[in-house]
């Protein structure tokens, strides 16, 4: 059976795996992502789109300069975009967040395992909560550096207010606001550091206790050489 120690600090790094699973989950749920206000001028009027959406799906609505607004309307991501370039890099942000998800659920399979049992000298121990945390963060990472990129340089509000609302014209100005669902994917990277520095220190703690043990034998008393 592990120390008290031992299954305290991989008990912690177990609740911090699963708050990160938890979050990941989150992220990929709600579609609070971005929220863009895009502007389009026309021959007689201007016209204001706004959009909240995520990953899957997202609402919009129109106001025309006179005060009209038409009804709040729900609309599917993959549906609403015909540029294959902006498709293809939701696609991989949603490939990406599976993969770190399935990261998260491993690095709590580790951290549990540990905890209730003594693999130290497999990729089960520390070494396992390591790589699997780091590919996690690593993934997140990834995912909150794309998602802007597709909005710069596929202009992905402006191809989904353009789905919303066909007829739209000469597109003038845009403004974004990152959601909820994006800015949690920093909690779940300092989640996953929070991870690794706990076992860290678990381990630093029992290499140090180690080496202590193993010390030379010069170092023993003298009566203990002399026997």
């Amino acid at each position: 059976m592990p120390s008290r120690k031992k299954s305290a600090m991989f008990a912690s790094a177990f609740f911090t795996c699963i708050c990160s699973f938890v979050m990941i989950c989150v992220v990929l749920a709600t579609q609070h992502w971005m929220s863009s206000e895009i502007r389009f001028s026309g021959t007689n009027s201007s016209v204001t789109v706004r959009l909240t959406y995520g990953l899957f799906s997202g609402t919009c609505e129109q106001f025309i300069a006179a005060g009209l607004q038409v009804s709040e309307r729900t609309f599917q991501v993959a549906d609403n975009l015909g540029n294959t370039e902006a498709k293809s890099m939701i696609t991989a942000i949603i490939v990406i967040l599976v993969l770190s998800l399935l990261s998260s659920l491993l690095s709590s399979g580790f951290t549990c395992t540990n905890a209730v049992s003594n693999p130290y000298q497999t990729f089960l121990g520390p070494t396992g909560v390591y790589t699997w945390n780091s590919l996690c963060g690593i993934f997140i990472l990834i995912a909150m550096i794309l998602f802007p990129v597709n909005i710069k340089e596929s202009s992905l509000s402006v191809e989904l207010a353009r789905g919303c609302f066909p007829f739209l014209q000469i597109h003038t100005e845009s403004s974004h606001a990152y959601g909820y669902s994006y800015w949690i994917m920093l909690l779940i990277i300092f989640l996953n550091i929070a991870s690794v520095i706990i076992i860290y220190f678990y381990d630093h703690a029992r290499y140090s206790k180690k080496k202590e043990q193993e010390r030379p034998i010069a170092n023993a008393p003298k009566d203990v050489i002399l026997f």
